[in-house]
């Protein structure tokens, strides 16, 4: 590894299983102190046993206004400051085929999670930076569901437009800190957010589900493979270091080309259409 963050201080939320584990691991082993914030408790005390003096725990539940500052003054004490924040927990919602019949009841918990969690992250970490004087990096995980419409989970794509809104507008406020903000859009990310289990099912269900699931994930996808969480945490390395010096605001998808567009060709099949009528 080039020891790219070396000396640097980071908190990851989520940080414990998925895309945060994945980035922990990263930045561990690129040099950087990594506060995991989380409240999975077990994974996140293992992985930081694991990875040594580098790494330790701290029980966070984002949608906590007091959890999330104590966290901040947790990195500050324990590795003597913070130069990247990067809010990557996240919750999804019910899941239902229509919007007619979402309950919403799951509404409050998923918008203090996925919105407020990382505006209290974002301003609780910048005003350690501001302070500072010598600026910062905020990171932001949004999804493709808060940058591509669709159906159904409603609530989950309001979060994460939200984030993606709030990511662009916060870099515009903290750029007088020299605090950079940029936001990474994640698509079909092979996590257990993203996986569709039944619960109690034997390994040869599980492996049919995953099978059928996947081959409507890669559906409309350019890129015929699952992302994974390290292709996630590799972009998060990217713009934790001056070789994105000069990007803010910025909104990367790390989906396979989901959102680049309509990957149908339609006049293909408007000229099939049309051969075969004139047939009849």
């Amino acid at each position: 590894m080039a020891q790219e963050l070396a000396g640097k201080v980071a908190i990851i939320t989520g940080g414990a299983s998925g895309i945060g584990r994945a980035t922990v691991e990263l930045f561990v082993a690129e040099g950087a102190k990594v506060v995991i914030a989380d409240i999975q408790d077990a994974a996140g005390e293992a992985l930081a046993a694991a990875l040594g003096d580098a790494a330790v725990y701290h029980h966070t539940d984002v949608g906590s206004e007091e959890d999330m500052q104590a966290v901040v003054d947790f990195a500050v004490e324990h590795f003597g400051g913070l130069d990247i924040m990067f809010n990557n927990a996240g919750m999804s919602c019910g899941a239902y085929p229509s919007f007619l019949d979402d309950k919403l009841d799951d509404f409050d918990r998923v918008m203090r999670v996925n919105v407020l969690g990382p505006m209290l992250g974002t301003r609780n970490a910048a005003r350690v930076m501001a302070a500072r004087g010598n600026g910062g990096i905020i990171l932001n995980t949004s999804s493709i569901a808060g940058t591509l419409a669709g159906m159904a989970m409603m609530t989950y794509r309001a979060s994460k437009a939200a984030l993606v809104q709030f990511s662009k507008s916060s870099a515009i406020d903290l750029a007088q800190y020299g605090i950079r903000v940029n936001c990474i859009v994640p698509g079909h990310v092979r996590t257990d957010l993203s996986a569709f289990k039944q619960e109690g099912a034997d390994s040869d269900v599980t492996a049919r589900i995953e099978e059928g699931v996947n081959g409507v994930y890669l559906s409309n996808q350019l890129i015929k493979r699952r992302g994974e969480p390290e292709d996630c945490a590799n972009v998060a390395l990217f713009l934790a270091t001056d070789k994105s010096r000069h990007m803010t605001g910025a909104v990367l998808p790390v989906e396979g080309g989901v959102t680049v567009g309509d990957p149908v060709n339609h006049l293909r099949d408007i000229m099939d259409a049309r051969a075969a009528a004139m047939k009849e």
